[in-house]
């Protein structure tokens, strides 16, 4: 059989939690450690045996007759304590998300708390995330971020938990089903605004990626009536710095003075609204004396 790599080297493995990364797209995308851990491990576990199994048969690498365990949201109270009673027998357990990296929307998140609280050692073998890759490719701000995973899909929830979101400064990055992505996007023209920078990735690493960049808006727009297909990842930049005019940064500084010190007082506002504590700390004294 061809294979994309040679095949790893079985070599033992201190027992313990193996959290694996895998392809959220190319085949390719494994790491060389990823694909030793899936040699090496006494137990194999994924959300997907099956697409584990194929994966491994991409890279050349055997199951033998060690267990591969299906571990996911509907069978975790059976599957977890079997796996957890491998660890305690001195064995080695590779779970392995079905694309990306676990834990993140992926089941294995209990798995790692009950390994951890057990006393268990848990290590990662770092690899593809579509978070990361989206951001990559984005060109939105990446200093500062937050995955906020799953819009809810009822509307109403939906709302609110994007208006919750509206004033995060930092690059908001969302999963989406492509059956409710110009939903989704309409909501954010609504609770986000219409003008805010955006970007929507589709099919991260595979044939037919696409990466649709623009504002809020005029995404809804490109989106309207299409037939969308494949994984979804939007982004959507940063809140916009408020901007405070001489009448906020006043009343803010009155309700601050009247539980704090002028000095304190100033601070704060000054913090804030993003404005030289100097500048306000003077408006304090003209304030106070007036």
């Amino acid at each position: 059989m061809t294979t994309d790599s040679p095949t790893p080297l079985r070599s033992r493995l201190v027992a313990g939690l193996y959290f694996l990364a895998t392809p959220i797209g190319a085949a390719r995308d494994i790491t060389l450690r990823a694909l030793d851990i899936l040699a090496s491990a006494d137990v194999l576990a994924a959300e997907d045996t099956r697409t584990l199994r194929h994966l491994m048969e991409i890279h050349g690498v055997p199951l033998g007759d060690r267990p591969l365990v299906a571990y996911h949201e509907h069978n975790n109270d059976q599957a977890g304590p079997r796996l957890l009673r491998a660890i305690a027998e001195g064995k080695s357990v590779a779970y392995a998300s079905e694309a990306g990296t676990p834990l993140i929307s992926d089941p294995g998140f209990q798995l790692g708390r009950d390994a951890i609280a057990a006393g268990y050692q848990v290590l990662s073998a770092p690899g593809a995330s579509a978070v990361l890759c989206a951001l990559t490719v984005s060109g939105l701000p990446s200093d500062r971020f937050m995955f906020a995973g799953f819009p809810p899909a009822a509307k109403s929830a939906r709302e609110t938990f994007l208006r919750d979101l509206a004033q995060v400064q930092a690059t908001l990055i969302l999963y989406e089903s492509p059956k409710r992505v110009k939903g989704l996007l309409d909501d954010l023209v609504q609770c986000l605004g219409a003008g805010r920078n955006a970007v929507v990735c589709r099919e991260l690493t595979k044939r037919f990626e696409e990466v649709s960049r623009g504002t809020l808006v005029e995404l809804a727009a490109a989106f309207d009536g299409r037939d969308v297909k494949g994984e979804i990842v939007v982004l959507i930049d940063r809140a916009p710095e408020k901007v405070a005019d001489a009448a906020t940064v006043e009343q803010a500084l009155d309700q601050a003075l009247t539980h704090m010190t002028m000095k304190d007082a100033a601070a704060a506002v000054a913090q804030a609204y993003g404005l030289p504590r100097r500048e306000v700390y003077q408006l304090a004294l003209k304030r106070a004396g007036s």
